[in-house]
């Protein structure tokens, strides 16, 4: 009987679909390269095609936005778009998922810490907030038939499918989710469609908010913070421009990944913001309720679920290769199951905090405060380097690597995360922590900007050039 694992690594990463990838995080090597850039947008839709958006569109109403600075907020903070584009274009020539490129930024040691460390905890995180979404959606959905939605047992059991669902999939690796994007990317946009429709026609476009609490600039910052958390989360643009052939064009890369993310995040976040100016997006369970036909409702929840489900099978698959970058030897297929315990924790946590929308708030608001800059790092160095990574050296993890620097630490990207990171958390304004610069202009949040901004320059001054990294 031949050996599962070995068969598995010879498999067409696109045109094979049903088998369980356990290869780890090797450079894909140029036979089984395929695919065109265009085949990316279908992936980064239908894994963008979430209620998460609706909500994070619903939060800008809530804040006390008008509809027009909303629209404007949405439109600034999904810019970010553009560079998990540029990033999946590193994935081209280097045939390597971001979690192993960002060797290049911080060391083999240092991005087991900053790199792909705090990225396989964000994933983790965002995969819980999903998997929180997907299980309140299927409570709702079984209400809508007469189930007693407040059994706990009900709840956890429904979690449980959720969950089993998704990793299901994630194990199952690329091949398996470039095949079922088509698919759900289909249904759930067509389901979208008649939503966006109903909302437009209901919605009250005279809407005048309540004045926000701290000011309309505080507003319109916190709310850039909330929404730019959504693009600034995928850290990961490499991992499936990686098995495209060298020949294909990055920039066709870049621009079908970020188009793919931006359009959806666009479109429901407007969704959204229709929504929130009828009913209180602040109960993500029960508030599209009131604005929708009964007979949609159900259709509807099936959507989040789907939508849902695609989100976390990308970010699950994902956060297995920062796993495995972090350094623990296992097979992706494996991680995942680490994975699956961790999000299930969080979830649960998540499912029993007094404030749902508070509580997710200040996760995003958080989590942008140390992305922002690791994304600008990122980025600096693919312009920098002009986007030429070497798939081997980043894959090899020995003392003689190319990207070991001094001990194991580039420590120029590494003070620039340090700064960028330590600037934001002086600019955020959350529940949980608020930093001296916000609390100084008053609640204005600027922690999106600040971030981003000073790690990104700061590493643009320390970069050095290929061939002078080991000092």
């Amino acid at each position: 009987m031949k050996n599962p694992t070995r068969q598995s690594d010879r498999v067409d990463p696109v045109n094979e679909v049903g088998r369980i990838e356990t290869r780890g995080i090797e450079p894909v090597p140029d036979r089984e390269r395929r695919g065109r850039a265009r085949q990316l947008f279908p992936v980064w839709l239908s894994s963008n095609l979430a209620y998460l958006y609706i909500l994070l569109g619903g939060t800008l109403t809530v804040l006390g936005l008008s509809i027009g600075q909303a629209v404007l907020v949405l439109v600034a903070g999904n810019l970010f778009w553009v560079l998990v584009g540029l990033l999946a274009a590193s994935g081209v020539p280097s045939g390597a998922p971001s979690s192993v490129v960002m060797r290049a930024m911080f060391g083999v040691r240092g991005n087991r810490v900053v790199g792909s460390g705090l990225g396989w905890l964000t994933a983790v995180g965002f995969g819980a907030i999903n998997l929180s979404i997907t299980a309140m959606a299927g409570l709702a959905l079984l209400g809508v038939f007469g189930a007693d939605t407040g059994s706990i047992w009900l709840q956890l059991l429904v979690l449980a499918v959720v969950g089993v669902a998704t990793f299901a999939v994630s194990v199952y690796g690329h091949a398996t989710i470039l095949h079922l994007s088509k698919y759900f990317g289909v249904l759930l946009a067509v389901c979208l469609a008649i939503l966006a429709a109903i909302v437009v026609s209901r919605a009250d476009f005279s809407h005048l908010p309540a004045p926000p609490e701290h000011g309309t600039a505080a507003a319109l910052l916190a709310g850039f913070t909330v929404i730019a958390s959504g693009p600034v989360s995928w850290l990961t643009g490499a991992d499936y421009a990686r098995y495209l052939p060298r020949s294909e064009s990055p920039a066709k890369a870049a621009w079908w990944t970020g188009f793919g993310g931006a359009l959806p995040a666009l479109v429901l976040g407007s969704i959204g913001v229709l929504a929130g100016t009828v009913v209180d997006m602040a109960d993500p369970q029960t508030s599209m309720a009131a604005i929708l036909p009964r007979w949609f409702y159900p259709v509807f929840l099936v959507a989040v679920l789907l939508g849902t489900l695609t989100n976390n099978v990308s970010t699950f698959y994902s956060s297995g290769l920062m796993l495995q970058a972090v350094g623990l030897r296992a097979p992706r297929a494996r991680t995942v199951l680490l994975d699956a315990a961790v999000g299930f924790l969080l979830t649960a946590y998540m499912l029993m905090a007094p404030s749902f929308l508070t509580a997710l708030n200040n996760i995003l608001t958080l989590a942008v405060t140390y992305l922002g800059p690791v994304m600008a790092i990122y980025a600096v160095d693919l312009v920098r380097r002009r986007n030429r990574y070497d798939g081997p050296g980043l894959a090899d993890i020995r003392s003689t690597s190319p990207f070991w620097f001094r001990n194991g630490v580039n420590w120029q990207g590494c003070w620039a995360f340090a700064a960028g990171t330590g600037a934001a958390l002086l600019c955020a304004s959350t529940t949980l922590w608020q930093g001296p610069v916000s609390v100084a202009l008053g609640g204005v949040d600027l922690s999106a900007v600040v971030g981003p901004i000073v790690g990104g320059a700061l590493y643009a001054v320390l970069y050095r050039e290929p061939g002078r990294d080991r000092y």
